[in-house]
């Protein structure tokens, strides 16, 4: 049976079918199944396309509001890895790069992504200059939960150079318009990456040290989700937090 509604939409905004496969970056043949013959994507691509159409997903494919209620997975989830040590630095780079109006970021250290994106501080100037609001909060390696999370992860005091590490690899933004640094001493429990209406969370482990813990890739759908949840959790540590001077 042909999805109408989804006919509808894509007639009504002068989408073809490759059109929206190029959007979604699948094949055209796929969109032509979902429109004459009413199949269903997965919820990652359904996601996409109904963001791209700007439609909310279960208007256009209802079953899938089934499907979640019957295997309770969120809508917001986009993906889910088994550590983070599976994603490459470039799905971090081209979340941040993507941000358009706010890019969050509260870590201990997570002095990867300078190690292995060294233009990292240039690209947070660019966004910035663009009108994206920077919050960046990395742990204070003089506190107490810093200290204890590296008894907990048999990291010594690695987990408190790694920190100083972090704050000198941002310190050069500090002052910068735009850009927003602070130290937190909170109980990390998530690492939270954050760009616009999109988040990778970096779920702690006791004990685990954070490239091995798992990953999931959050959407914003609507308010009240899960996503909103972190980004609440995000400003609850953030009010926490020291401002760094330039």
């Amino acid at each position: 049976m042909p999805n109408e509604r989804l006919r509808a939409v894509m007639a009504a905004g002068g989408w073809t079918h490759t059109d929206l496969a190029r959007a979604v970056d699948i094949d055209p043949k796929s969109v032509e199944r979902w429109v004459n013959l009413g199949r269903t994507p997965r919820r990652a691509t359904a996601l996409k396309a109904a963001q791209t159409l700007g439609e909310d997903v279960h208007a256009l494919w209802p079953q899938l509001r089934q499907a979640q209620a019957a295997r309770a997975v969120s809508p917001e989830l986009v993906a889910l890895y088994d550590q983070r040590a599976d994603l490459p630095v470039s799905v971090f780079v081209e979340l941040l790069g993507e941000a358009r109006q706010q890019i969050d970021v509260l870590v201990y250290a997570a002095v990867f992504l300078h190690e292995a994106f060294p233009r990292l501080n240039d690209l947070l100037r660019e966004r910035a200059a663009k009108g994206c609001a920077v919050r960046i909060a990395v742990g204070d390696a003089d506190g107490v939960r810093v200290q204890q999370r590296g008894q907990e992860e048999r990291f010594g005091h690695g987990i408190e150079s790694r920190c100083r590490l972090a704050l000198m690899h941002y310190r050069p933004l500090a002052g910068v318009p735009g850009i927003d640094l602070r130290t937190h001493g909170t109980t990390l429990y998530n690492s939270l990456y954050r760009a616009d209406d999109q988040v990778l969370v970096n779920a702690h482990v006791w004990g685990v040290n954070a490239y091995a813990a798992p990953v999931w890739h959050l959407r914003r759908s609507g308010g009240g989700g899960i996503f909103d949840t972190y980004a609440e959790s995000f400003n609850a540590a953030w009010d926490t937090a020291r401002p760094v001077e330039g």
